[in-house]
Protein backbone atom coordinates (compact mmCIF):
# COMPACT_ATOMS: atom_id res chain seq x y z
CA UNK A 1 0.00 0.00 0.00
CA UNK A 2 1.31 3.60 -0.55
CA UNK A 3 2.33 5.53 2.10
CA UNK A 4 0.63 8.35 3.03
CA UNK A 5 2.65 11.72 3.56
CA UNK A 6 0.36 14.60 5.58
CA UNK A 7 1.38 18.09 5.71
CA UNK A 8 3.48 17.92 8.65
CA UNK A 9 5.58 15.36 7.22
CA UNK A 10 5.88 16.81 4.08
CA UNK A 11 7.26 20.25 6.12
CA UNK A 12 9.90 18.46 7.64
CA UNK A 13 11.07 16.31 4.35
CA UNK A 14 10.97 20.42 3.16
CA UNK A 15 12.79 22.08 5.79
CA UNK A 16 15.64 19.54 5.84
CA UNK A 17 16.18 19.45 2.24
CA UNK A 18 16.17 23.37 2.63
CA UNK A 19 19.02 23.59 5.43
CA UNK A 20 16.11 25.01 7.69
CA UNK A 21 16.08 22.30 10.20
CA UNK A 22 19.46 23.69 11.24
CA UNK A 23 22.09 25.67 9.77
CA UNK A 24 24.35 23.70 7.95
CA UNK A 25 28.35 24.09 7.09
CA UNK A 26 28.60 23.73 3.42
CA UNK A 27 29.81 27.02 1.56
CA UNK A 28 27.34 29.32 -0.09
CA UNK A 29 28.37 27.93 -3.61
CA UNK A 30 27.04 24.77 -2.57
CA UNK A 31 23.98 25.93 -0.64
CA UNK A 32 23.13 27.93 -3.82
CA UNK A 33 23.50 24.88 -6.02
CA UNK A 34 21.73 22.90 -3.13
CA UNK A 35 19.01 24.92 -3.36
CA UNK A 36 19.18 25.26 -7.21
CA UNK A 37 19.18 29.23 -6.93
CA UNK A 38 17.58 31.64 -4.56
CA UNK A 39 14.66 34.07 -6.06
CA UNK A 40 16.47 37.64 -6.19
CA UNK A 41 14.22 40.09 -7.21
CA UNK A 42 15.17 42.42 -3.93
CA UNK A 43 18.94 42.10 -4.18
CA UNK A 44 19.06 41.66 -0.71
CA UNK A 45 16.67 38.18 -0.35
CA UNK A 46 19.46 35.95 -1.23
CA UNK A 47 21.81 37.10 1.75
CA UNK A 48 18.98 36.89 4.52
CA UNK A 49 17.70 33.01 2.80
CA UNK A 50 21.52 32.14 3.42
CA UNK A 51 21.72 33.55 6.67
CA UNK A 52 19.03 31.55 7.67
CA UNK A 53 20.53 28.33 6.21
CA UNK A 54 24.09 28.66 6.88
CA UNK A 55 26.49 28.89 10.02
CA UNK A 56 28.51 31.86 10.16
CA UNK A 57 27.28 33.35 7.05
CA UNK A 58 28.40 36.87 6.41
CA UNK A 59 27.58 39.13 3.63
CA UNK A 60 30.73 39.02 1.99
CA UNK A 61 30.72 35.27 0.68
CA UNK A 62 28.59 35.93 -1.31
CA UNK A 63 28.94 39.91 -2.24
CA UNK A 64 32.38 37.86 -3.46
CA UNK A 65 30.95 35.47 -5.62
CA UNK A 66 29.31 37.93 -7.35
CA UNK A 67 31.53 40.32 -8.05
CA UNK A 68 34.07 37.59 -9.34
CA UNK A 69 31.11 36.62 -11.67
CA UNK A 70 31.27 32.93 -9.61
CA UNK A 71 27.34 33.29 -9.18
CA UNK A 72 25.06 35.57 -11.20
CA UNK A 73 21.58 37.18 -10.79
CA UNK A 74 19.69 36.47 -14.16
CA UNK A 75 15.76 35.40 -15.05
CA UNK A 76 15.57 31.57 -14.64
CA UNK A 77 12.43 29.71 -12.92
CA UNK A 78 9.20 31.46 -14.00
CA UNK A 79 10.87 34.21 -15.38
CA UNK A 80 11.84 35.66 -12.18
CA UNK A 81 15.55 36.73 -11.07
CA UNK A 82 17.30 34.32 -9.66
CA UNK A 83 20.72 33.75 -7.67
CA UNK A 84 22.32 30.80 -9.28
CA UNK A 85 26.29 30.04 -9.13
CA UNK A 86 28.02 30.44 -13.14
CA UNK A 87 27.94 26.49 -13.70
CA UNK A 88 24.42 26.50 -13.32
CA UNK A 89 23.60 29.28 -15.45
CA UNK A 90 25.24 27.69 -18.18
CA UNK A 91 23.50 24.30 -17.42
CA UNK A 92 20.35 25.54 -16.58
CA UNK A 93 19.36 28.07 -18.97
CA UNK A 94 18.99 26.21 -21.64
CA UNK A 95 16.41 24.15 -20.19
CA UNK A 96 14.66 26.92 -18.83
CA UNK A 97 14.57 28.52 -22.41
CA UNK A 98 11.22 27.19 -23.64
CA UNK A 99 9.47 28.24 -20.24
CA UNK A 100 10.18 31.78 -21.04
CA UNK A 101 10.05 31.55 -24.72
CA UNK A 102 6.32 30.48 -23.63
CA UNK A 103 5.80 33.08 -21.59
CA UNK A 104 7.39 35.76 -23.70
CA UNK A 105 4.94 34.81 -26.83
CA UNK A 106 1.57 33.70 -24.86
CA UNK A 107 1.67 34.94 -21.65
CA UNK A 108 2.61 38.36 -21.52
CA UNK A 109 1.45 41.56 -24.03
CA UNK A 110 4.48 41.64 -25.83
CA UNK A 111 5.19 38.82 -27.95
CA UNK A 112 1.32 40.20 -29.56
CA UNK A 113 3.12 43.70 -30.36
CA UNK A 114 6.02 42.07 -32.44
CA UNK A 115 3.89 39.82 -34.50
CA UNK A 116 5.83 40.48 -38.04
CA UNK A 117 8.55 41.61 -36.68
CA UNK A 118 11.98 39.70 -37.74
CA UNK A 119 12.87 38.12 -33.95
CA UNK A 120 16.10 36.59 -34.61
CA UNK A 121 17.44 40.19 -36.34
CA UNK A 122 16.15 41.55 -33.29
CA UNK A 123 17.54 39.73 -30.63
CA UNK A 124 20.97 39.84 -33.18
CA UNK A 125 20.80 43.59 -32.25
CA UNK A 126 19.84 43.39 -28.81
CA UNK A 127 22.84 41.33 -28.03
CA UNK A 128 25.17 43.42 -29.65
CA UNK A 129 23.92 46.02 -27.90
CA UNK A 130 24.22 44.87 -24.54
CA UNK A 131 27.30 42.81 -25.15
CA UNK A 132 29.17 46.65 -26.24
CA UNK A 133 28.36 47.74 -22.93
CA UNK A 134 26.01 46.75 -20.06
CA UNK A 135 22.74 48.62 -20.36
CA UNK A 136 19.58 49.16 -18.35
CA UNK A 137 16.06 48.57 -20.14
CA UNK A 138 15.54 52.50 -19.98
CA UNK A 139 18.89 52.78 -22.13
CA UNK A 140 18.29 49.85 -24.63
CA UNK A 141 14.87 50.82 -25.53
CA UNK A 142 15.79 53.65 -27.41
CA UNK A 143 18.29 52.51 -29.15
CA UNK A 144 15.64 49.08 -30.37
CA UNK A 145 13.14 51.67 -31.33
CA UNK A 146 15.27 53.40 -33.61
CA UNK A 147 15.64 50.61 -35.68
CA UNK A 148 11.92 49.85 -35.00
CA UNK A 149 9.83 53.09 -34.65
CA UNK A 150 6.53 51.82 -35.60
CA UNK A 151 6.94 49.26 -32.73
CA UNK A 152 6.10 49.38 -29.26
CA UNK A 153 9.56 50.05 -27.25
CA UNK A 154 9.23 48.23 -24.45
CA UNK A 155 8.12 45.15 -25.97
CA UNK A 156 10.96 45.75 -28.30
CA UNK A 157 13.12 45.26 -24.80
CA UNK A 158 11.40 42.81 -23.28
CA UNK A 159 11.94 40.20 -26.16
CA UNK A 160 15.85 40.67 -25.18
CA UNK A 161 14.84 40.46 -21.55
CA UNK A 162 12.74 37.22 -22.31
CA UNK A 163 14.85 35.60 -25.12
CA UNK A 164 18.62 36.51 -24.65
CA UNK A 165 20.23 34.65 -21.71
CA UNK A 166 21.27 38.49 -19.66
CA UNK A 167 22.69 38.84 -16.55
CA UNK A 168 22.25 41.54 -14.24
CA UNK A 169 25.80 42.97 -13.16
CA UNK A 170 27.38 44.36 -10.26
CA UNK A 171 27.53 46.59 -8.39
CA UNK A 172 23.96 45.21 -8.42
CA UNK A 173 23.81 42.89 -6.07
CA UNK A 174 25.45 43.62 -4.05
CA UNK A 175 25.65 44.13 -0.43
CA UNK A 176 25.64 47.49 0.91
CA UNK A 177 25.90 48.66 -2.82
CA UNK A 178 23.53 49.97 -5.21
CA UNK A 179 23.31 50.12 -8.84
CA UNK A 180 20.83 50.11 -11.44
CA UNK A 181 19.49 46.76 -13.74
CA UNK A 182 22.39 46.82 -15.64
CA UNK A 183 22.55 43.66 -18.73
CA UNK A 184 25.04 41.82 -20.61
CA UNK A 185 24.53 38.08 -22.10
CA UNK A 186 26.00 35.35 -19.81
CA UNK A 187 28.40 34.37 -22.32
CA UNK A 188 29.86 37.49 -22.54
CA UNK A 189 30.14 38.30 -18.94
CA UNK A 190 31.37 34.48 -17.83
CA UNK A 191 32.96 33.64 -21.21
CA UNK A 192 32.13 30.66 -21.23
CA UNK A 193 29.40 29.03 -23.74
CA UNK A 194 26.12 28.22 -22.73
CA UNK A 195 25.37 23.39 -22.05
CA UNK A 196 24.15 21.95 -25.27
CA UNK A 197 22.23 19.64 -23.14
CA UNK A 198 18.86 20.76 -22.66
CA UNK A 199 16.92 17.76 -21.49
CA UNK A 200 14.66 19.02 -17.80
CA UNK A 201 15.43 15.06 -16.24
CA UNK A 202 18.58 16.20 -14.41
CA UNK A 203 16.74 19.42 -13.35
CA UNK A 204 13.58 17.68 -11.95
CA UNK A 205 16.15 15.39 -10.00
CA UNK A 206 17.08 18.28 -8.55
CA UNK A 207 13.94 19.99 -7.96
CA UNK A 208 12.92 16.43 -5.63
CA UNK A 209 16.60 16.95 -3.97
CA UNK A 210 15.06 20.36 -2.73
CA UNK A 211 11.82 20.54 -2.73
CA UNK A 212 10.10 16.95 -2.90
CA UNK A 213 8.41 14.86 -2.37
CA UNK A 214 6.52 16.79 -4.99
CA UNK A 215 3.32 16.16 -7.32
CA UNK A 216 4.11 16.69 -11.39
CA UNK A 217 2.07 19.91 -11.05
CA UNK A 218 4.66 21.16 -7.81
CA UNK A 219 7.62 20.84 -10.59
CA UNK A 220 5.54 22.77 -13.01
CA UNK A 221 4.90 25.66 -10.70
CA UNK A 222 8.45 25.49 -9.55
CA UNK A 223 9.90 25.61 -13.28
CA UNK A 224 7.38 26.93 -15.43
CA UNK A 225 8.15 24.26 -17.77
CA UNK A 226 5.12 22.27 -19.41
CA UNK A 227 4.97 18.53 -20.48
CA UNK A 228 6.60 17.47 -17.32
CA UNK A 229 4.42 14.56 -17.36
CA UNK A 230 6.46 12.67 -19.51
CA UNK A 231 9.74 13.45 -17.59
CA UNK A 232 8.52 11.94 -14.64
CA UNK A 233 7.45 9.08 -16.71
CA UNK A 234 10.79 8.64 -17.68
CA UNK A 235 11.77 9.08 -14.45
CA UNK A 236 9.46 6.62 -12.56
CA UNK A 237 11.74 3.62 -12.88
CA UNK A 238 14.29 5.79 -10.76
CA UNK A 239 12.09 7.19 -8.14
CA UNK A 240 9.96 6.31 -4.87
CA UNK A 241 6.33 7.42 -4.60
CA UNK A 242 3.47 8.25 -1.78
CA UNK A 243 0.39 10.09 -1.76
CA UNK A 244 -0.52 13.03 -0.15
CA UNK A 245 -3.95 13.31 1.91
CA UNK A 246 -5.75 14.79 -0.80
CA UNK A 247 -4.71 11.51 -2.70
CA UNK A 248 -2.00 12.94 -5.00
CA UNK A 249 0.80 11.10 -6.10
CA UNK A 250 4.06 12.33 -4.88
CA UNK A 251 7.58 11.50 -6.42
CA UNK A 252 10.96 11.47 -4.36
CA UNK A 253 14.35 10.47 -4.93
CA UNK A 254 14.93 6.82 -3.07
CA UNK A 255 17.32 8.52 -1.04
CA UNK A 256 15.41 11.66 -0.07
CA UNK A 257 15.36 12.92 3.64
CA UNK A 258 12.10 12.10 5.17
CA UNK A 259 12.59 13.35 8.86
CA UNK A 260 10.16 12.27 11.78
CA UNK A 261 7.30 14.89 11.47
CA UNK A 262 8.15 15.74 15.39
CA UNK A 263 11.37 16.93 14.65
CA UNK A 264 11.72 19.94 16.27
CA UNK A 265 11.75 23.23 13.91
CA UNK A 266 13.33 26.42 15.39
CA UNK A 267 12.17 29.90 14.33
CA UNK A 268 14.04 30.78 10.77
CA UNK A 269 13.46 34.38 8.96
CA UNK A 270 13.10 33.88 4.93
CA UNK A 271 13.17 36.57 2.72
CA UNK A 272 10.58 38.13 0.44
CA UNK A 273 10.48 36.29 -1.91
CA UNK A 274 12.10 32.24 -0.96
CA UNK A 275 11.29 29.47 -3.10
CA UNK A 276 10.79 27.21 0.02
CA UNK A 277 7.12 29.54 0.11
CA UNK A 278 6.81 29.35 -3.60
CA UNK A 279 7.54 25.83 -5.33
CA UNK A 280 4.51 23.96 -5.00
CA UNK A 281 1.30 23.82 -6.49
CA UNK A 282 -0.23 23.43 -3.08
CA UNK A 283 1.71 25.52 -0.17
CA UNK A 284 -0.08 23.79 2.31
CA UNK A 285 3.19 22.18 3.45
CA UNK A 286 4.19 25.38 4.26
CA UNK A 287 1.84 27.61 4.56
CA UNK A 288 -1.31 26.65 6.40
CA UNK A 289 -4.19 26.05 4.65
CA UNK A 290 -6.56 28.41 7.18
CA UNK A 291 -3.81 30.95 6.84
CA UNK A 292 -3.22 31.51 3.06
CA UNK A 293 -5.85 34.22 3.09
CA UNK A 294 -3.96 35.79 5.81
CA UNK A 295 -0.38 35.62 4.82
CA UNK A 296 -1.20 37.23 1.65
CA UNK A 297 1.25 35.20 -0.40
CA UNK A 298 1.43 36.81 -3.60
CA UNK A 299 3.00 38.75 -6.52
CA UNK A 300 3.67 42.26 -4.49
CA UNK A 301 3.44 41.59 -1.04
CA UNK A 302 6.77 43.39 0.61
CA UNK A 303 7.16 41.42 4.04
CA UNK A 304 9.29 38.53 4.77
CA UNK A 305 7.80 35.88 6.49
CA UNK A 306 9.11 33.79 9.75
CA UNK A 307 8.42 30.39 10.18
CA UNK A 308 7.37 28.93 13.38
CA UNK A 309 7.62 24.91 14.39
CA UNK A 310 8.52 24.74 10.66
CA UNK A 311 4.76 26.91 9.20
CA UNK A 312 5.04 30.32 8.36
CA UNK A 313 3.37 31.79 11.79
CA UNK A 314 4.15 35.36 11.31
CA UNK A 315 5.54 38.41 8.56
CA UNK A 316 8.29 40.85 9.11
CA UNK A 317 9.10 44.03 7.63
CA UNK A 318 11.96 46.42 8.42
CA UNK A 319 13.00 50.10 9.19
CA UNK A 320 15.90 51.65 8.65
CA UNK A 321 17.70 55.08 9.18
CA UNK A 322 21.39 56.25 9.27
CA UNK A 323 21.35 54.84 13.09
CA UNK A 324 18.59 52.66 13.83
CA UNK A 325 16.96 50.02 12.76
CA UNK A 326 13.64 48.21 13.71
CA UNK A 327 12.19 44.91 12.88
CA UNK A 328 8.79 44.45 13.21
CA UNK A 329 7.49 41.24 13.48
CA UNK A 330 3.53 40.49 13.61
CA UNK A 331 2.24 36.78 14.38
CA UNK A 332 -0.63 34.90 12.82
CA UNK A 333 -1.64 33.36 16.15
CA UNK A 334 -0.78 33.84 19.81
CA UNK A 335 2.56 31.93 21.05
CA UNK A 336 3.63 30.58 24.14
CA UNK A 337 5.98 32.64 25.91
CA UNK A 338 8.88 30.50 24.98
CA UNK A 339 8.29 30.67 21.23
CA UNK A 340 7.80 34.31 21.47
CA UNK A 341 11.01 34.43 23.25
CA UNK A 342 12.60 32.35 20.44
CA UNK A 343 11.36 34.35 17.46
CA UNK A 344 12.32 37.64 19.15
CA UNK A 345 16.09 36.24 19.80
CA UNK A 346 16.24 34.93 16.19
CA UNK A 347 14.78 38.16 15.44
CA UNK A 348 17.60 39.78 17.23
CA UNK A 349 20.43 38.37 15.33
CA UNK A 350 19.10 39.06 11.60
CA UNK A 351 18.64 42.61 13.09
CA UNK A 352 22.25 41.93 13.93
CA UNK A 353 23.08 40.44 10.55
CA UNK A 354 21.15 43.41 8.31
CA UNK A 355 21.99 46.29 10.33
CA UNK A 356 24.88 45.70 12.30
CA UNK A 357 26.43 49.41 12.13
CA UNK A 358 23.37 50.33 13.47
CA UNK A 359 24.17 52.33 17.06
CA UNK A 360 20.55 51.37 17.94
CA UNK A 361 18.44 47.60 17.15
CA UNK A 362 14.55 46.86 18.17
CA UNK A 363 12.80 43.87 17.34
CA UNK A 364 8.53 44.98 17.82
CA UNK A 365 6.52 42.35 18.39
CA UNK A 366 3.12 42.52 17.49
CA UNK A 367 0.22 39.93 17.72
CA UNK A 368 -3.93 40.74 17.59
CA UNK A 369 -4.46 43.67 19.99
CA UNK A 370 -1.44 42.75 22.57
CA UNK A 371 2.68 44.08 21.59
CA UNK A 372 5.85 43.72 23.00
CA UNK A 373 9.01 45.29 22.46
CA UNK A 374 12.57 44.51 23.34
CA UNK A 375 15.77 46.67 22.30
CA UNK A 376 18.84 45.01 21.74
Amino acid sequence: MTRVLDARALNRALLERQLLLRRSTISAPNAIERLVGLQAQIPSDPYIGLWSRLEDFGPDDLAKLITDRAAVRMSLFRATIHLVTARDALALRPVIQPALERLFHRASPFGRQLVGVDLQRLLALGRALVEERPLTSAELRPLLHKRWPKRDPDSLAAAIGYLVPLVQVPPRGVWGASGQPRRTSLEAWLGRPLRKNSTPDALILRYLAAFGPATVADARTWSGLSALAEVFARLRPRLRTFRDEAGRELFDLTDGPLPDPETPAPPRFLPVYDNVVLSHADRTRIVRAFDRKRTGYMEGVNFGSVLIDGFVGATWTMKRDAKTATLRIALLDRLPKRDRVAVEDEGARLLMFVAAEASSRSVVLSQADAKSRTSR
